[in-house]
Parts: C-alpha cells; sequence; structure tokens
C-alpha cells in the first residue's frame, strides 16, 4: 500500500525559518532508516505557501491565486510517498520520526489511490492510457 505522510505547516516554516543543522541530520538519519527499510519512494520540504500559487477551477474557468495562504494548519510543508505493508506500519513508522518543527506539529498520513479503487470506471483503455503515463514519468 502506498501513503503520503504530509508534515503539516506551522508558523514558523510558513515564515521560512530553516531548521538546525542538528534537526537536517536527525531526520537524514530517519529518512536512511527509511531507504533502508525499502519504505521511501520519495519526499522533501517545501518552500513557505508565500513562493506558491492555487489555480481555482470552475467550469472552464481557471483563476490563480497568489500565496500565501490562509489556515497554516492545513498548510503542508513537506511529504514522503511511503510503499507500507498497511496504515498501522505506516503510523508505527511516523511514530518514530524526530519531530520535523521547532515546537508542535503535525503529520498527516492518507493512502494513495490504486487502480483497482476505481472499480468499473477503470475500462482497459483507461488503465492502458494510466500505465503509459505512468512509465512515462518513471523514465524520465
Amino acid at each position: 500500500m502506498r501513503v503520503m505522510v504530509m508534515v503539516k505547516a506551522t508558523d514558523d516554516s510558513e515564515a521560512g525559518i530553516m531548521p538546525s543543522t542538528e534537526l537536517l541530520e536527525t531526520m537524514g538519519k530517519y529518512n536512511e532508516e527509511l531507504v533502508n527499510a525499502g519504505i521511501l519512494l520519495a519526499g522533501d520540504g517545501l518552500q513557505p505557501s508565500a513562493k506558491g500559487k492555487r489555480v481555482a477551477f470552475d467550469g472552464p474557468s481557471r483563476t490563480v491565486i497568489d500565496g500565501p495562504f490562509a489556515e497554516t494548519r492545513e498548510l503542508v510543508a513537506g511529504y514522503w510517498m511511503w510503499e507500507v505493508k498497511d496504515i498501522a506500519e505506516a503510523v508505527e513508522w511516523v511514530k518514530r520520526c524526530p519531530n520535523p518543527m521547532l515546537g508542535p506539529s503535525e503529520i498527516e498520513i492518507r493512502p494513495v489511490y490504486e487502480m483497482a479503487d476505481f472499480g468499473e470506471a477503470l475500462t482497459p483503455d483507461v488503465a492502458a492510457l494510466h500505465d503509459r503515463v505512468r512509465d512515462k514519468a518513471a523514465n524520465r
């Protein structure tokens, strides 16, 4: 099962306050454990939302919204993509994670949809299209 593990933003991360050398080293060791366990697929920290954009959709219209965005606790400051046997394993790995922020913080775990989850909507043609896209992206 694949999961996205999201480090929630804080006022400090949104202000662009960088982690200490000690935290970078501790997180590097944790990430190395994830790699050695065969769990880590990808992961990165994200710059503050002030440097980001959102695109709002309403039918055919598109509106670009400049950051920063409100509700800091709803923003994502970093992420990992993991391959785990189940959500319980992901929870156990997150519980081992060093606190990624200077103060209180939260990490959210969300399962990723697999193609089989789409049921009858996933026709053979649609499945083949998604396979081609995935393969091209993997070979970039």
